[in-house]
């Protein structure tokens, strides 16, 4: 397993991305004593004035002063660079990285999908990258607004070149403990890349079933067709994640998510608050949907290991048609 160096004893941080998610936790990091810097756009002159609002079941609170910036170049360089960006927007990583994370600093990526580690290791070296899987409800609802509305948990792991687990590593607790001490409830992974599949036993059926069928969590779910069909792609991500994970690791035949795993994600599901995806959202404001990360690449995947996802490669070309068709019309008045 790879020896990642731990990180100083003090951490400070950089969000790369301050909206639903990225807002959140930053604004809920820096409410706990730590030492938070925000890359915005839009939002940079009124957070800037304004300062952080979130609205949340744990308690609402504000942070009046923050530290907002609007290029990476005003940023300091820090221990903890957080990616909190749509992976749509991940072709801006090259020039936003080098200048804000320090030479033994890591980068945590805290975005859905497949392959997206290896990219950002690419632009600072593998053994600088982490990866989180967050199971949030939360939404912005203005500029430097963020309603969170049910839970928040992370799950944790580092990334190695290889996809191979990498254990339990310092850093991993360190950072764990610093989101603790901010109430963000931790999940510390051995394998990085078995956790990506987990999170996408929910995110292909509920992101893209979201913009197909126009409807919120608890339509789905109030829908017996709708969620046989949810556990059929869940179905089907387990097969995918088996087919991957035993070719590249044919010696760990236990390197697989438990059926049972699918019951709890529609047990989850059932019981969160009325949801509009994060993907619907994109779609409702004719952003470009994260469509290539959460299923195109996991379907890459599973063929070269030598299955196919038919269910999940249909709803694959009906979001690229609307994905596609959505944006030709232009942005929202």
């Amino acid at each position: 397993m790879p020896n990642y160096p731990p990180l100083p004893s003090s951490r400070t941080y950089a969000i790369l991305g301050t909206g639903a998610l990225g807002g959140f936790y930053g604004a809920r990091l820096q409410q706990a004593g730590m030492e938070v810097h925000f890359l915005l756009r839009s939002d940079y002159e009124p957070v800037r004035q304004q300062g952080l609002r979130v609205e949340s079941p744990q308690g609402n609170f504000v942070l009046p002063h923050v530290h907002a910036y609007r290029d990476v170049r005003e940023m300091p360089s820090c221990d903890v660079v957080v990616v909190a960006l749509k992976t749509t927007q991940n072709h801006l990583l090259p020039q936003l990285l080098p200048p804000v994370v320090k030479p033994n600093g890591v980068v945590l990526v805290l975005q859905n999908g497949l392959g997206i580690e290896s990219e950002v290791a690419a632009i600072v070296g593998s053994e600088r990258v982490m990866g989180g899987l967050c199971f949030l409800c939360s939404n912005k609802i203005g500029s430097g607004q963020i309603r969170h509305l049910d839970y928040g948990q992370i799950t944790l792991g580092d990334y190695a070149a290889n996809d191979a687990p990498s254990g339990i590593t310092e850093r991993m607790q360190q950072i764990a403990s610093d989101f603790q001490q901010a109430g963000i409830a931790m999940e510390l992974s051995e394998d990085l890349l078995l956790a990506r599949w987990k999170k996408l036993v929910w995110n292909i059926p509920f992101n893209g079933l979201s913009v197909v069928l126009n409807a919120t969590t608890q339509e789905m779910m109030a829908s017996e067709p709708i969620r046989a069909l949810a556990t059929q792609l869940m179905q089907e991500v387990l097969t995918g994640a088996a087919a991957c994970l035993q070719r590249l690791s044919p010696e760990q035949p236990n390197r697989i998510i438990p059926f049972d795993f699918i019951a709890t994600m529609l047990d989850y599901t059932q019981t969160m608050k009325p949801y509009r995806t994060s993907m619907k959202i994109d779609f409702d404001e004719r952003r470009p949907l994260e469509i290539a990360a959460i299923f195109g690449q996991p379907l890459r995947s599973a063929q070269q290991a030598g299955v196919e996802l038919p269910h999940i490669q249909m709803l694959y070309r009906q979001l690229q048609f609307l994905d596609a068709r959505n944006r030709s019309h232009g942005s929202p008045q």
